[in-house]
């Protein structure tokens, strides 16, 4: 596969309009809400909230919660992540938090340090998905009940 190689992941970035960028050497303190797509390529202390998708490069660090559509992720975050697509976390990335999404793809020498909760469909957050204890509790008296007929 000649020509081919790992820039080909950053040909869609390439073609997605930011809509706000952090700059490489600049510190934004307090909470950024954008309804386009960000990138980020300085330091964010402080929640984002995106509509669309956040892109962290790998100089890009965010200390505070990420909220997007789809976050791209080769630099360091320092909170949970809650995304109603896909995450992608680059070999480059770091993430010392807890992740909610709907898609996930961790490529190989990347580092996620937390919990990772699968949502079934895009745009429906954990709090919808069906209790399993309730589900256990009913298997568990199921079994009981046939125990007990068949002894």
């Amino acid at each position: 596969m000649l020509g081919k190689g790992k820039n080909e992941n950053y040909m869609d970035d390439a073609k997605t309009k930011v809509g706000t960028l952090i700059g490489a050497g600049t510190v934004f303190d307090g909470d950024l809400s954008s309804s386009e797509t960000v990138r980020i390529d300085g330091v964010v202390n402080g929640n984002c909230t995106c509509e669309k998708k956040l892109i962290l490069s790998a100089e890009g660090q965010v200390k505070g919660n990420i909220n997007a559509q789809s976050v791209i992720i080769s630099g360091k975050v320092d909170g949970d992540i809650v995304v109603s697509g896909k995450l992608e976390l680059l070999s480059t990335g770091k993430i010392a938090g807890n992740i909610t999404a709907s898609s996930l793809v961790i490529d190989e020498g990347a580092c996620f340090d937390g919990r990772c909760t699968m949502t079934a469909s895009l745009g429906q957050t954990a709090g919808y998905l069906p209790d399993k204890s309730e589900e256990r509790v009913q298997d568990v008296q199921e079994e009981k009940n046939y125990s007990k007929s068949h002894k």
